[in-house]
């Protein structure tokens, strides 16, 4: 029986973990954790997300995801907006989605720096 989502994982090309952190760790205030020392030897970057955890990971035939994607939950609606503040400052583009899409769910999505679409949301 399934008892929860232990992780998701998003694609990036070869070379991407100051980016991975800098996006991820940085912009949207991820946690970084240690990658086990088998897996750390492959490339690419961890980070929590709550219970769950968010892994970048490397693959040389890299492809973004610009339909499937991680939704992150905030917060808040306040904790949404300050993201998006950020965010917009650090110049990344911000697409709100429309209000009655899902009655009571303020969200926007964005791109990593490799193109791959994440949804936040409150």
């Amino acid at each position: 029986m399934i008892t929860g989502l232990d992780h998701v994982q998003v694609a990036a090309p070869r070379g991407c973990e100051n980016e991975a952190r800098r996006f991820y760790g940085e912009l949207l205030g991820l946690v970084e954790l240690d990658k086990p020392p088998l897996l750390a030897s492959r490339g690419g970057v961890w980070f929590t997300v709550g219970l769950q955890a968010l892994h970048v990971g490397v693959t040389d035939d890299f492809v973004s995801a610009t339909k499937a994607h991680p939704a992150l939950r905030l917060e808040s609606s306040a904790a949404l907006e300050r993201l998006a503040a950020r965010l917009g400052e650090a110049d990344v583009e911000i697409v709100w989605a429309e209000p009655a899409e899902t009655p009571g769910v303020r969200r926007f999505y964005v791109s990593d720096p490799w193109g791959n679409r994440l949804e936040l949301l409150a």
